[in-house]
């Protein structure tokens, strides 16, 4: 290995030019932490291990998201991330781009990578009518992975999510307290797990209270929001429950367009409590997703299958919170 070479692993792991040539030539006297992030170093760097040291599976795992533009994937990856580093892991980040890369293609490249295993938030897994087969293709390779959130059944891998049943439960009590009558609900697209899960916790929530539900699917962005919201004003909502906090934002943005105010005149609840939700305004209602036990919950999972102990393969679903700030409020008289 060249001089600049060592230098560049040597300062992006922190240690001297001379551990690393330890490393590299097999010498002893290193620890196993800084033989293992030597290597780990030389696998993100992209440059070739010496031959010997090649057996030792990289101790990479691939993070799939689905975009970045809402802020609970990167408070999630921030999460996953740093649990991963804790246990000597170096996270690979892989973001699908609309017309980009597909979470197929990603996953190509980090077979390529030899990587140890992967965790996946948001992915085709819970879109019903998307193509599964590069799941498939893990499985036939024995690649450890989780899944973050509701996927269709049979794929067979762990899976760790946040209840959307009581997630409704919770924003839906929380409305028909206000006096609200006549809710709305803006959902992802018709094929989307959670969104069917909080769909059928809705209806069943409406059928007990003896309110009116009105719902409309959109696709994930603030924009989507806006038009799926802007439908619902039009049939007459006073309140609007949002399958994520982009969608509400879109939400409060088509009630300020009809020309009337929140919560005053409609009110609406968010989905995640992604960052920032505080410094809306107003601040948004909006129920917690628990990103920090799921994600840290999600990297258990997946180290004890590249460990080789054995993982259940039910579901954990993890309790979210409701989080009453200021865009709820009786419903009009």
């Amino acid at each position: 290995m060249t001089q600049r070479r060592l230098a560049e692993v040597a300062a992006k792991v922190g240690v001297s030019e001379a551990t690393v040539s330890r490393v590299l030539n097999g010498k002893p006297g290193v620890s196993d932490a800084t033989r293992s992030a030597v290597l780990t170093a030389l696998d993100v760097l992209g440059y070739e291990r010496p031959t010997q040291l090649r057996g030792e599976r990289a101790r990479l795992v691939g993070l799939v998201l689905p975009e970045l533009q809402n802020p609970i994937f990167p408070a999630f990856a921030d999460v996953v991330g740093n649990a991963l580093a804790q246990r000597g892991f170096t996270p690979v980040l892989c973001t699908r781009t609309a017309g980009g890369v597909t979470e197929a293609d990603y996953l190509e490249l980090l077979f390529e990578q030899h990587v140890s295993g992967v965790v996946f938030a948001g992915g085709q897994y819970a879109q019903a009518d998307a193509s599964h087969e590069h799941y498939r293709q893990m499985t036939r390779r024995k690649l450890p992975a989780v899944l973050v959130n509701a996927a269709i059944e049979d794929l067979g891998f762990p899976r760790v999510s946040c209840d959307d049943a009581v997630a409704v439960e919770q924003a839906f009590g929380h409305l028909v307290a206000l006096g609200h009558v006549r809710i709305g609900a803006v959902l992802g697209p018709s094929d989307h797990m959670p969104s069917r899960r909080k769909l059928t916790a809705l209806t069943s929530c409406a059928g007990a209270a003896g309110v009116e539900l009105f719902e409309e699917h959109a696709m994930f962005s603030l924009e989507g929001g806006q038009a799926a919201a802007t439908r619902l004003l039009n049939r007459g909502v006073t309140a609007i429950l949002c399958a994520s906090d982009p969608l509400a934002l879109g939400a409060v943005r088509a009630v300020r367009r009809h020309g009337l105010k929140v919560p005053h005149d409609v009110s609406v609840v968010g989905y995640d409590d992604s960052p920032l939700m505080t410094c809306t305004e107003p601040p948004l209602t909006t129920v917690r997703q628990p990103i920090e036990a799921m994600g840290r919950a999600a990297v258990e999972l997946l180290a004890n299958q590249i460990s080789g102990t054995p993982v259940p393969d039910e579901e954990l679903l993890f309790e979210p919170e409701l989080v009453v700030r200021s865009s709820t409020a009786p419903a009009p008289r």
